[in-house]
């Protein structure tokens, strides 16, 4: 199980991270086709911190014995045994947003569109995750833990 760790020492707050999140969780894919055209434009999964001079990116940790699991009361969040992934399934989230009070890094996201979260799920089911490969600093790397 691995977990993308931010560098502030070379963060320049671009929200670049941010953008190529929403393209990723995107229907096209594609940046401009996702942002323009689409009826139900995309939402990163994370956000960048801003405390000036100081800047980062925060998402989802996938904590070893997440709280958010914990405090699901539908069994929307779970983890899996293999990746260690902590997986949200939105057909089974009721919006309570008791993830997003137990949260201790405040990596899960209110979705203002619909009554649920959005959280960062490390790219599932992509080649590639974007967030880390778009970075023009290098600021976001994938370590293995």
């Amino acid at each position: 199980m691995g977990r993308i760790m931010a560098k502030p020492e070379v963060c320049m707050g671009c929200h670049l991270c941010e953008v190529w999140c929403a393209v990723a969780h995107s229907k096209s894919k594609h940046i401009v086709k996702a942002f323009l055209y689409e009826v139900n434009k995309p939402l990163p999964r994370l956000v960048v911190e801003e405390k000036l001079p100081l800047t980062f990116a925060l998402q989802c940790r996938h904590c070893a014995e997440p709280d958010c699991v914990a405090a699901c009361i539908s069994g929307a969040l779970s983890k899996d045994p293999e990746s260690g992934i902590v997986v949200h399934d939105p057909n089974q989230c009721v919006g309570c947003y008791s993830c997003v009070l137990t949260c201790p890094y405040g990596n899960i996201l209110i979705n203002p569109r619909q009554r649920g979260i959005i959280k960062c799920d490390l790219c599932a089911g992509m080649d590639t995750l974007y967030c880390v490969s778009r970075c023009p600093n290098e600021a976001l790397v994938y370590v293995d833990c």
